[in-house]
């Protein structure tokens, strides 16, 4: 299932799509979550598009310098998540993520200096 909260997911699944069909799926568990690692961690797997329930603004911004597209507001399991990827009918929606959404499920959160500066604490 897609995690609520990328964050906080206890795994990714990274998908190479080819000709409109999965050729490969992986799963790597989740690096943990501070300041700018899972962005990094997402494009050291060479992926481009990042597809998550709810992600805060600051992590979109991390995503988009790393050159990673983000589709938010999706939900269910992957397989039919990336179905509908394939398909071209998954496009971003409002993103669930309120502050301190996703607590007390996945990967918890290691707090950094950089979360103090910012009123939304879990991007």
């Amino acid at each position: 299932m897609v995690s609520a909260h990328f964050g906080r997911a206890p795994e990714f699944t990274f998908v190479t799509i080819e000709n409109n069909k999965v050729i490969k799926k992986e799963v790597f568990p989740n690096p943990g979550h501070t300041l700018g690692n899972i962005p990094e961690f997402v494009k050291k797997h060479g992926a481009n598009c990042m597809i998550s329930s709810g992600m805060g603004p600051r992590a979109i911004d991390f995503f988009h310098k790393f050159g990673i597209n983000v589709i938010t507001g999706a939900n269910g399991d992957i397989d039919s998540v990336i179905k509908t990827y394939i398909e071209g009918n998954l496009t971003t929606k409002e993103s669930p993520c309120q502050p301190g959404g996703g607590k007390g499920y996945g990967i918890d959160k290691i707090h950094t200096e950089a979360d103090d500066e910012h009123e939304h604490h879990h991007s």
